[in-house]
């Protein structure tokens, strides 16, 4: 499967925000989009396969999308604009354990989980497709920074912590399970994950 680049005018295709009908096509395509890599993958990601589930056009499909990568950019777009906001407990380790839940809640859902797992291994092969998904995760790494912020301002953690450093250490070792140990992805895990970047933001190793 190949990609095409950006459209002409340097917009992603399928990334304008669109209301009404276009609105609801837009959501009817990227759920059957997003049916389609769990039971294919990337690779077997086809527009017209997705025209014809979504119940729409191929016409409208590949005009908005041009290809596959533009089609799950707006995929992860759409996903960053959905998530949850993040937890403000007012204690550091209890905020980042719920975003490790949160994680791991997503990560174990049958069809979500599965999703990811499609998006990460196209990020491998795909340039398209790996930018996409790293302005996902800075969306969700932006969003929930703010529990560092905020415990640095109560004294918790040392000045200069680097709050995105500290967020991306409590899922990393999560998606080391998904991705590469096979180990369960469970509630105790998600607790050691954001165990260990709360004592480690606390010994300063996060210091900018």
């Amino acid at each position: 499967m190949t990609s095409d680049g950006p459209a002409a005018d340097g917009v992603e295709p399928g990334m304008v925000r669109p209301g009404g009908r276009t609105a609801r096509v837009r959501e009817a395509v990227l759920r059957a989009a997003g049916d389609a890599l769990v039971e294919h993958g990337f690779d077997g990601l086809d527009l017209a396969d997705v025209a014809r589930r979504a119940e729409v056009g191929k016409t409208t499909v590949y005009r908005r999308w041009s290809a596959p990568a533009g089609l799950v950019a707006d995929l992860l777009s759409d996903m960053a604009e959905q998530s949850l906001p993040r937890a403000e407990t007012g204690s550091l380790a209890e905020d980042l354990r719920a975003n490790a839940r949160l994680v791991v809640r997503t990560l174990t859902d049958p069809r979500q989980g599965a999703l990811f797992a499609a998006v990460i291994a196209a990020a491998t092969c795909d340039p398209r497709t790996a930018d996409a998904l790293h302005r996902f995760y800075a969306v969700r790494i932006g969003e929930w920074s703010g529990c560092v912020e905020e415990a640095v301002g109560r004294g918790e953690v040392p000045v200069g912590t680097d709050p995105g450093e500290v967020i991306a250490a409590v899922s990393a070792p999560l998606y080391y399970r998904l991705l590469a140990s096979g180990a369960p992805l469970d509630e105790a895990a998600a607790d050691r994950a954001a165990d260990a970047a709360v004592a480690a933001a606390r010994a300063g190793v996060f210091v900018r």
